[in-house]
Protein backbone atom coordinates (compact mmCIF):
# COMPACT_ATOMS: atom_id res chain seq x y z
CA UNK A 1 0.00 0.00 0.00
CA UNK A 2 1.58 3.47 -0.53
CA UNK A 3 0.91 6.69 1.47
CA UNK A 4 -2.74 7.95 2.45
CA UNK A 5 -1.82 11.30 2.56
CA UNK A 6 1.76 13.50 2.38
CA UNK A 7 1.55 16.94 4.43
CA UNK A 8 4.12 19.58 3.01
CA UNK A 9 5.33 22.17 6.21
CA UNK A 10 6.96 24.82 5.74
CA UNK A 11 9.89 25.66 8.34
CA UNK A 12 9.49 28.01 11.41
CA UNK A 13 10.67 31.65 11.79
CA UNK A 14 14.38 32.33 10.43
CA UNK A 15 16.63 34.14 13.19
CA UNK A 16 17.65 36.81 10.83
CA UNK A 17 17.80 39.77 12.29
CA UNK A 18 19.75 42.05 9.09
CA UNK A 19 16.12 40.73 7.85
CA UNK A 20 17.93 39.64 4.41
CA UNK A 21 16.80 37.13 1.42
CA UNK A 22 18.75 34.19 2.89
CA UNK A 23 17.87 31.46 0.59
CA UNK A 24 20.40 28.65 0.56
CA UNK A 25 22.89 30.66 2.91
CA UNK A 26 24.29 28.20 5.45
CA UNK A 27 24.12 29.36 8.83
CA UNK A 28 20.34 30.61 9.40
CA UNK A 29 19.08 29.04 12.15
CA UNK A 30 15.25 28.43 13.58
CA UNK A 31 14.89 31.28 16.49
CA UNK A 32 13.36 30.48 19.54
CA UNK A 33 9.57 31.86 18.40
CA UNK A 34 10.35 29.20 15.08
CA UNK A 35 10.78 26.33 17.71
CA UNK A 36 7.89 26.88 19.22
CA UNK A 37 6.07 27.20 15.39
CA UNK A 38 7.73 23.45 14.30
CA UNK A 39 6.38 22.17 17.54
CA UNK A 40 3.06 23.11 16.94
CA UNK A 41 3.34 21.90 13.18
CA UNK A 42 4.11 18.95 14.63
CA UNK A 43 1.72 18.93 17.29
CA UNK A 44 -1.55 20.03 14.54
CA UNK A 45 -0.60 16.79 12.56
CA UNK A 46 -0.29 14.77 15.54
CA UNK A 47 -3.80 16.18 16.66
CA UNK A 48 -4.92 14.71 12.63
CA UNK A 49 -4.70 11.41 15.01
CA UNK A 50 -3.42 9.45 11.78
CA UNK A 51 -0.37 7.07 11.40
CA UNK A 52 2.90 9.10 10.39
CA UNK A 53 5.57 6.76 8.37
CA UNK A 54 7.87 9.18 6.72
CA UNK A 55 9.76 12.49 7.56
CA UNK A 56 11.77 14.13 4.85
CA UNK A 57 13.45 17.39 5.19
CA UNK A 58 15.56 19.95 2.51
CA UNK A 59 19.40 19.34 3.54
CA UNK A 60 19.23 23.19 5.26
CA UNK A 61 19.26 24.11 8.90
CA UNK A 62 15.89 25.68 8.93
CA UNK A 63 14.43 22.66 7.85
CA UNK A 64 16.05 20.01 10.05
CA UNK A 65 15.72 21.72 13.00
CA UNK A 66 11.89 22.39 11.92
CA UNK A 67 11.70 18.65 11.79
CA UNK A 68 12.70 17.90 15.05
CA UNK A 69 9.84 17.94 16.60
CA UNK A 70 8.14 15.67 13.91
CA UNK A 71 10.82 13.20 15.09
CA UNK A 72 9.92 13.58 18.84
CA UNK A 73 6.38 13.09 18.24
CA UNK A 74 6.83 10.29 15.53
CA UNK A 75 10.24 8.78 16.29
CA UNK A 76 11.24 8.94 12.99
CA UNK A 77 14.53 9.83 12.19
CA UNK A 78 14.35 12.76 9.08
CA UNK A 79 15.74 11.66 5.61
CA UNK A 80 17.24 14.58 3.97
CA UNK A 81 16.15 14.51 0.14
CA UNK A 82 18.41 18.06 -1.64
CA UNK A 83 15.15 17.92 -4.29
CA UNK A 84 12.59 19.76 -1.77
CA UNK A 85 15.50 22.27 -0.80
CA UNK A 86 14.88 26.45 -1.46
CA UNK A 87 15.54 27.89 -4.63
CA UNK A 88 18.53 29.45 -6.18
CA UNK A 89 18.11 33.56 -5.66
CA UNK A 90 20.20 35.80 -7.12
CA UNK A 91 19.79 38.22 -4.19
CA UNK A 92 20.92 35.56 -1.70
CA UNK A 93 22.08 37.73 1.40
CA UNK A 94 20.74 41.10 0.37
CA UNK A 95 17.71 43.43 1.80
CA UNK A 96 15.67 43.19 -1.10
CA UNK A 97 14.11 46.62 -0.35
CA UNK A 98 17.93 48.13 -1.03
CA UNK A 99 18.36 45.66 -3.41
CA UNK A 100 15.44 46.35 -5.93
CA UNK A 101 16.82 50.04 -6.33
CA UNK A 102 20.58 49.40 -7.74
CA UNK A 103 20.23 49.36 -11.47
CA UNK A 104 23.05 46.31 -11.16
CA UNK A 105 20.27 44.04 -10.05
CA UNK A 106 17.73 45.08 -12.93
CA UNK A 107 19.01 42.28 -15.01
CA UNK A 108 17.43 39.73 -12.45
CA UNK A 109 14.08 41.23 -12.45
CA UNK A 110 13.45 41.42 -16.23
CA UNK A 111 11.55 38.13 -17.01
CA UNK A 112 9.27 37.21 -13.49
CA UNK A 113 7.84 34.22 -15.67
CA UNK A 114 10.84 32.51 -15.67
CA UNK A 115 12.30 33.92 -13.27
CA UNK A 116 15.05 35.85 -14.44
CA UNK A 117 15.96 36.15 -10.49
CA UNK A 118 16.78 32.14 -10.00
CA UNK A 119 15.85 28.19 -10.69
CA UNK A 120 12.95 28.46 -13.64
CA UNK A 121 9.68 27.21 -11.90
CA UNK A 122 9.53 24.79 -13.57
CA UNK A 123 12.33 23.43 -12.15
CA UNK A 124 11.15 23.57 -8.66
CA UNK A 125 7.61 22.10 -9.77
CA UNK A 126 8.84 19.14 -11.70
CA UNK A 127 11.61 18.27 -8.79
CA UNK A 128 8.91 18.47 -5.42
CA UNK A 129 6.31 16.10 -8.18
CA UNK A 130 9.46 13.97 -8.21
CA UNK A 131 10.39 13.81 -4.57
CA UNK A 132 6.37 13.17 -3.41
CA UNK A 133 5.56 10.86 -6.21
CA UNK A 134 8.71 8.72 -4.71
CA UNK A 135 8.10 9.46 -1.36
CA UNK A 136 4.04 8.42 -2.05
CA UNK A 137 4.76 5.30 -2.99
CA UNK A 138 8.02 4.20 -0.90
CA UNK A 139 5.38 4.86 2.34
CA UNK A 140 3.11 2.41 3.35
CA UNK A 141 -0.31 2.97 4.48
CA UNK A 142 0.31 6.51 6.01
CA UNK A 143 0.78 9.66 5.68
CA UNK A 144 4.29 11.07 4.95
CA UNK A 145 5.73 14.84 6.15
CA UNK A 146 7.98 17.09 4.10
CA UNK A 147 9.61 19.78 5.99
CA UNK A 148 10.32 22.34 3.00
CA UNK A 149 10.85 26.27 1.83
CA UNK A 150 8.05 28.86 0.94
CA UNK A 151 8.54 28.92 -2.84
CA UNK A 152 8.46 25.11 -3.24
CA UNK A 153 5.53 24.32 -1.19
CA UNK A 154 3.51 27.13 -3.11
CA UNK A 155 4.74 26.09 -6.64
CA UNK A 156 4.01 23.14 -5.85
CA UNK A 157 0.23 24.18 -4.83
CA UNK A 158 0.08 26.29 -8.41
CA UNK A 159 1.33 23.11 -9.89
CA UNK A 160 -1.41 20.84 -8.46
CA UNK A 161 -4.13 23.13 -8.91
CA UNK A 162 -3.20 23.59 -12.99
CA UNK A 163 -2.67 27.12 -12.57
CA UNK A 164 0.08 29.48 -13.62
CA UNK A 165 3.36 29.02 -12.21
CA UNK A 166 4.28 32.31 -12.22
CA UNK A 167 3.17 34.32 -9.42
CA UNK A 168 3.78 37.57 -7.31
CA UNK A 169 6.13 36.28 -4.45
CA UNK A 170 4.16 38.45 -2.27
CA UNK A 171 0.70 36.58 -2.60
CA UNK A 172 1.97 33.65 -1.36
CA UNK A 173 -0.39 31.50 1.06
CA UNK A 174 2.07 29.67 2.56
CA UNK A 175 2.59 31.01 6.57
CA UNK A 176 5.52 29.59 8.66
CA UNK A 177 5.22 26.35 9.92
CA UNK A 178 1.89 26.13 7.74
CA UNK A 179 0.64 22.84 6.31
CA UNK A 180 -0.62 22.01 3.13
CA UNK A 181 -1.99 18.76 2.45
CA UNK A 182 -2.13 16.45 -0.83
CA UNK A 183 -3.16 12.90 -1.83
CA UNK A 184 -2.83 11.12 -4.84
CA UNK A 185 -5.19 8.83 -6.33
CA UNK A 186 -4.75 7.31 -9.94
CA UNK A 187 -1.62 9.01 -10.23
CA UNK A 188 -2.84 12.42 -9.96
CA UNK A 189 -2.33 14.80 -6.97
CA UNK A 190 -5.56 16.68 -5.21
CA UNK A 191 -4.79 19.15 -2.53
CA UNK A 192 -6.97 18.26 0.42
CA UNK A 193 -6.24 20.97 3.17
CA UNK A 194 -4.09 23.91 4.71
CA UNK A 195 -3.60 25.04 8.12
CA UNK A 196 -1.68 27.36 9.92
CA UNK A 197 -1.35 26.08 13.32
CA UNK A 198 1.59 28.37 14.49
CA UNK A 199 0.95 31.55 16.34
CA UNK A 200 2.72 33.89 13.86
CA UNK A 201 1.40 37.09 14.49
CA UNK A 202 4.74 39.09 15.64
CA UNK A 203 7.07 37.10 12.82
CA UNK A 204 9.56 38.23 11.12
CA UNK A 205 9.18 36.49 7.70
CA UNK A 206 11.46 38.59 4.78
CA UNK A 207 13.76 35.80 4.01
CA UNK A 208 11.78 33.83 1.76
CA UNK A 209 12.75 33.14 -1.83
Amino acid sequence: MPATRLHLVRHGEVFNPERVLYGRLLGYRLSQAGRAMAAQAADYIAGLDRPVGALVCSPLQRTKESAQPFTARFGLAPVVDDRVIEPTNAFEGKRMRLAVLNPLNWRYLMRPSIPSWGEPFTSIAARMRAAMDDLWDETDDADAVIVSHQAPIWITHLSVAGEKLAHNPSTRRCALSSVTSFERHGGVWTEVGYAEPASTGSAVDVGAV
